[in-house]
């Protein structure tokens, strides 16, 4: 038996074992919708987007947004917040209290209902943050559903364990009740406002059946698009994407100098050899959590938060853009307080402008089964530089990244790329040859891209 196969029926006797609910018929065939093919993705935080923090005042920055590229606007959970036990003065976006209205903060249901419209008319789509594993202690599903909640020894709500969120409170999805409650209220935002899909909070901690039920369930109304918070492979029986959490921490590894070009050639061969191209991997340099709680990509990467920048474009996946990240955010925002984005000009909005269009512009970029497989190229550095070598229908890539903050000259010992290609850097058309020696500065990089 293949590998593949051999892991799909263990998935599958798993699910089998662990609820009498799900069974192999229930198992959707996920089809991407067409418009993933060559998206990117932007995390909007509407909180800190704009001064006034509402639905109506970041709608004034959809045209550029769209002029940067992206395709995909994910919002931050656009719900009520929780009063009780709540953090800081204006709490969690993920301390949701009720599943099925829109934060009084941000606007009302007929400013979410023209934002909507608004992107879809800017050939854009949108997703919202969907918070399925817990609640804020106030939400009204404590008092309608306690059973709904898992309890402690005395029959008290618990916070999830591990982790420091007092602000909320855990479902128990052994009730029947609470799953269809959720399912109808992921329905109820597609059917009633039109959005696109969801990100889904923490998904791992959500049985894998629930979300297996709830995509069925949701492709009755429209195709939706569905990200994990999450980064396991099991996640794609349910999801179009899910987090690329391992590179993200590799890179930074590399950055810190912990780790070397090796360990991203380690990644690449095993994300070749362990997943399929059509299971979509988010790649990143930062987003909320990493901004908040760890540092800007300045903090985190230093010098190479460029170099980072371009190759979360260059590996198999969906690259991701942060708040504020395309205007060099150097601020982690607060959380639980007001703290607007400074907004200007920096030379990474037109990086991800031209990495954006770069990805629309050659189909070995694209995602999931439209896309190239992504290969790394043998070089006589292998400590110090990466190169990863991509192919479409003709479309070429070929991306070298100097993963250290010394000059380095080098070769590529793998012959598959000679030809006349265009240079991302130089806008320049150059030939490649097999014997050819390349220079790259410190933490540099160089694409050079073929069709």
């Amino acid at each position: 038996m293949k590998k593949l196969e051999l892991q799909i029926l263990v998935f599958a006797l798993f699910l089998s074992a662990c609820t009498s609910t799900s069974t192999m018929n229930e198992l959707p065939n996920i089809t991407h919708p067409e418009w993933v093919k060559d998206a990117s993705i932007y995390e909007v935080n509407i909180r800190q987007f704009t001064p006034e923090g509402t639905f109506k005042a970041f709608e004034s920055h959809i045209p550029r947004l769209k002029e940067l590229g992206v395709d995909i606007l994910w919002l931050m959970p656009i719900h009520p917040i929780g009063e009780i036990n709540r953090k800081g003065t204006l709490g969690s976006y993920y301390a949701v209290k009720d599943y099925r209205e829109v934060n009084p903060e941000f606007g009302t249901n007929e400013d979410f209902q023209h934002l909507v419209d608004l992107i879809h008319q800017h050939d854009m789509k949108v997703i919202i943050d969907w918070v399925g594993n817990h609640s804020s202690w106030d939400n009204e599903l404590t008092k309608s559903h306690p059973e709904w909640y898992l309890h402690d020894y005395k029959g008290d709500f618990i916070p999830p364990i591990g982790w420091d969120w007092s602000d909320v409170i855990v479902f128990d999805y052994e009730q029947k009740g609470l799953r269809d409650y959720m399912i109808e209220s992921l329905k109820y935002w597609v059917e009633e406002f039109d959005i696109d899909g969801y990100r889904c909070d923490v998904a791992g901690y959500v049985p894998t059946d629930f979300w297996l039920q709830s995509r069925r369930s949701l492709e009755s109304v429209k195709p939706v698009f569905m990200l994990a918070e999450w980064d396991d492979r099991a996640m794609h029986y349910a999801f179009d994407m899910s987090y690329a959490w391992e590179l993200e921490e590799t890179m930074h590894a590399i950055a810190k100098g912990n780790k070397n070009a090796t360990a991203l050639n380690a990644y690449i061969a095993k994300m070749i050899n362990s997943t399929r191209l059509t299971e979509i991997k988010m790649t990143f340099t930062s987003n909320h959590d990493k901004n908040s709680w760890e540092g800007t990509v300045f903090d985190r990467f230093g010098l190479a938060a460029q170099n980072f920048a371009a190759f979360t474009y260059m590996v198999e996946g969906m690259p991701l853009i942060y708040s504020g990240q395309e205007v060099g955010l150097k601020q982690s925002l607060s959380f639980f307080e007001k703290d607007q984005i400074a907004w200007g000009d920096h030379p990474f909005n037109s990086l991800y402008a031209r990495l954006n269009n770069l990805k629309k512009d050659n189909k070995a970029l694209w995602n999931g089964e439209w896309g190239g497989r992504m290969l790394p190229l043998k070089t006589n550095k292998p400590e110090q530089v990466n190169v990863i070598f991509r192919e479409k229908d003709g479309n070429k890539v070929v991306a070298l990244f100097n993963a250290s903050d010394k000059e380095v000259v080098f070769s590529v010992e793998d012959k598959v790329y000679s030809g006349e290609y265009k240079s991302f850097n130089g806008r320049n058309t150059v030939e490649l040859t097999e014997d050819q020696q390349f220079t790259l500065g410190p933490w540099g990089y160089q694409i050079y891209t073929a069709k």
